[in-house]
């Protein structure tokens, strides 16, 4: 057996593109400028950079750059959004927020202490392949519905959800709806216009670009939606986000976001072939095999593989060249499902034998054959291990 080893967990996060390293480079020691001083040349050439990366992110999502605030990452963009609308409208009349049970945790955890403060937190249903239930936000969405709150794409099975049909319910009632769309963008087209929301989120490092930094789209400008800030300070972002820029990381989110914009519909295919050959050389070695949300739009790069009575971490340990994620998170110091896989329906114990493969931009076809004969000969040794205990 060789040495090589692949790297498939591409929605953890995804290797800086060498060209987006290049771009951030200068701004580490030659363009090191504050950008909130414009009284010499340092700030201004600072300030410019923001301003060009601004307007390069604003055009992967159909945005204006005035709609774009830049934040640390998709976390914090997820509670400035939630956390920012709900309280500055504490004591009005709306104190609804409709989310999902599949949602990333920065939006469950934010809605969470947002119920604690006194809001109506609802979590819709999913169906078994991790869409959300149409009909259930048609039940829930009302005149009291403050924020519809929904991500783009699911992170661990990569069913893309009704983005449009939702946000048409929101505002039928006179809602706002947010959306973290940290795990669509860079892996499908995605246009604010039309999916209609008012708020996303995004992150860089999903997308080739460096971590610690992201962006809140706005609709309309940081002003238009009255939000209250989750920290204090300097005022920058327009006072929605203060704290000095982080120059080289805007600078560097901007490049991935446009190569993003030229390659996407290409990679698209490409990765998405991958998965595929993935997907169809394990069913054709596996029988029990069980791909969720296979029959739901997904990420093309997305792969959720449950291996029936075998557990996820001695699979992945068993299938050393390649390096992937499984079904189930550490939470303070226990190991827990994945809320994602128990909503739609999975046991523990076929949580627990789940694995997750995420393709991206520095994979080739080699790394999905790699991949599906490595986890074959993992799960056929650990099969045979369990036939003879």
């Amino acid at each position: 057996m060789g040495t090589e080893t692949v790297y498939l967990d591409y929605n953890a996060t995804t290797p800086c593109d060498p060209r987006v390293v290049e771009k951030m480079l200068p701004y580490f020691s030659e363009i090191y400028g504050n950008p909130a001083n414009g009284l010499h040349r340092q700030g201004r050439m600072a300030a410019k950079a923001i301003d060009d990366a601004r307007e390069k992110v604003a055009l992967l999502i159909g945005a204006r750059e005035k709609e774009i605030v830049f934040t640390s990452g998709a976390t914090e963009s997820d509670n400035l959004a939630i956390l920012g609308v709900a309280r500055i409208n504490r004591n009005g009349k709306r104190k609804r927020i409709v989310t999902s049970s599949i949602e990333h945790k920065a939006v469950l955890q934010a809605c969470k202490k947002l119920k604690e403060e006194g809001f109506d937190v609802v979590l819709l249903p999913v169906d078994s392949e991790g869409r959300v239930l149409i009909d259930a936000a048609r039940d829930v969405i009302d005149e009291n519905t403050l924020l519809v709150s929904i991500h783009g794409a699911n992170n661990e099975i990569g069913t893309i959800q009704p983005i449009a049909q939702l946000a048409e319910l929101a505002h039928q009632m006179g809602g706002l709806i947010h959306c973290d769309a940290a795990q669509a963008i860079g892996k499908i087209p995605v246009n604010v216009d039309e999916w209609d929301v008012d708020l996303l989120s995004m992150s860089a490092h999903k997308l080739y670009g460096p971590k610690g930094i992201g962006a809140l789209f706005v609709r309309g400008g940081s002003n238009a939606i009255p939000m209250e800030p989750i920290w204090y300070g300097g005022g920058q972002e327009n006072g929605l986000r203060s704290g000095t820029s982080n120059v080289p990381g805007i600078v560097g989110f901007g490049e991935a976001a446009h190569i993003c914009t030229n390659e996407l519909p290409d990679e698209n295919i490409r990765i998405g072939k991958m998965r595929d050959t993935l997907e169809m050389e394990l069913r054709s070695a596996i029988s029990s095999l069980k791909i969720n949300g296979i029959d739901a739009d997904r990420l093309p790069n997305t792969s959720s593989l449950t291996f029936p009575g075998i557990d996820a971490d001695a699979l992945i340990l068993n299938a050393p060249q390649i390096m992937i994620g499984t079904g189930s998170a550490c939470t303070s110091g226990a190991v827990e499902p994945s809320h994602v896989l128990t909503a739609i329906g999975l046991s523990r114990i076929d949580a627990a034998s789940t694995i997750r493969v995420s393709f991206g931009r520095f994979c080739d076809i080699g790394g999905a054959y790699l991949a599906a004969g490595q986890i074959n000969q993992a799960y056929l040794a650990l099969n045979c291990k369990l036939s003879f205990s």
